[in-house]
């Protein structure tokens, strides 16, 4: 693709709090965009798309080159995931090793939370709330459900969601009913697993995977957790794009209206894990929510609020910070997002607690080259 075809009007610029050295963030997989820091401003392109396809990695190409032209930028810095195989990281190495500059790999939900304090032009320390589909966590696990404590010097994960099997690797992110079947799995019900999911041809292999723990990664991932109650409720099985069960499961809630959290949904483990197995599990075995998805929708969006509420404040209180920045793609939910900052602003801290979410730029992975940029900036000033 000629970089002549390249439009860039639709760069967004973010002021930064601090001036930095010119970076060049390569942004993730998903969504993919990239971004260039010059100064105390951050340029955002718009969405490239999926790195999946040969020409969306041709127009990422050919948008760096138009980027840094345009506006006069040679970067000093490159910025990717943590990812070996994405397309974004091996762009970055080889764009580094061509020029001879320093490569900075920064880990997906650090820079989730990175672009909502670099959006904010917040400094200080914050606690962390990443919620998306998966990134890859620095012990090389799937993660999607993270509590992180973040300064200028890096990160610490203080806590995460429980982890779920994925039985099949990534063909569980296409299909909630395995994540389901996961569900069942760990409740001591494998053998259900066929008679729930009789359409599903692969549902006998599925549950002798989990059986024997074969080709079961698992995840801490959110976006994971809401596939399990949809494939539990029946209200997708297969995806046919990124967060089709998820979105479905938003819209019945809305649909439905304010519901109760579910008594004892949740529990919060020594080590700070946070496992919504009891709800799981209640949605799994009570038959009369079958009669009203809707409502086992809400109660599963209620329940999800007041768990994370009361772990977040937790550890703001563990760490005694009053700055709370909220990323990843699960923040387009609009029910999840709007639960979770009624509990927060409602208790006993949430006068003094300040919290911070997507504003300008979207809460997804088109955020996370912003992010990588703001970490690369700071680590150098550092």
């Amino acid at each position: 693709m000629p970089v002549t075809e390249i439009d860039l009007s639709a760069v967004r610029v973010v002021n930064l709090p601090v001036s930095g050295p010119s970076v060049l963030a390569c942004g993730a997989w998903l969504k993919n965009t990239v971004c260039l820091s010059q100064g105390n401003q951050a340029y955002l392109s718009a969405v490239i798309g999926d790195l999946s396809s040969v020409e969306a990695r041709k127009k990422m190409d050919a948008v760096v080159a138009e980027m840094c032209l345009q506006l006069d930028i040679v970067p000093e810095i490159i910025a990717h995931d943590l990812h070996p195989e994405f397309y974004s990281t091996m762009f970055a190495r080889n764009f580094a090793a061509s020029r001879c500059k320093p490569v900075i790999a920064v880990q997906h939900h650090h820079a989730h939370v990175a672009a909502v304090c670099a959006e904010h032009g917040v400094t200080e320390p914050v606690v962390g709330l990443a919620l998306d589909g998966v990134g890859l966590g620095s012990d090389l696990s799937p993660w999607g459900g993270e509590l992180l404590y973040v300064d200028d010097s890096g990160f610490q994960r203080i806590g995460h969601l429980a982890k779920l099997p994925l039985p099949g690797g990534d063909r569980a992110a296409q299909e909630p009913w395995r994540m389901a079947a996961a569900v069942l799995a760990r409740a001591g019900r494998s053998d259900e697993i066929e008679k729930r999911f009789p359409a599903q041809l692969a549902a006998p292999s599925v549950a002798a995977m989990l059986q024997r723990n074969i080709n079961c990664p698992r995840t801490s991932s959110m976006g994971r957790l809401f596939d399990a109650a949809a494939g539990l409720l029946g209200v997708n099985m297969v995806q046919a794009h990124e967060a089709q069960a998820a979105v479905a499961l938003q819209q019945l809630a809305e649909q439905y209206g304010p519901e109760d959290a579910l008594e004892n949904g949740y529990l919060v483990t020594e080590d700070n894990t946070l496992d919504f197995f009891p709800l799981l599990s209640y949605l799994a075995s009570n038959q009369s929510i079958k009669r009203d998805i809707a409502r086992a929708a809400s109660k599963f969006h209620a329940t999800l609020s007041t768990g994370l509420a009361e772990w977040v404040l937790q550890a703001v209180r563990r760490y005694r910070i009053t700055r709370l920045a909220m990323g990843g793609g699960c923040f387009h939910n609009r029910v999840l997002l709007q639960g979770l900052m009624n509990k927060l602003k409602n208790s006993s801290s949430g006068d003094v607690l300040s919290i911070y979410t997507a504003r300008n730029i979207p809460p997804d992975d088109s955020a996370v080259a912003l992010g990588q940029a703001w970490i690369a900036i700071q680590k150098r000033r550092g």
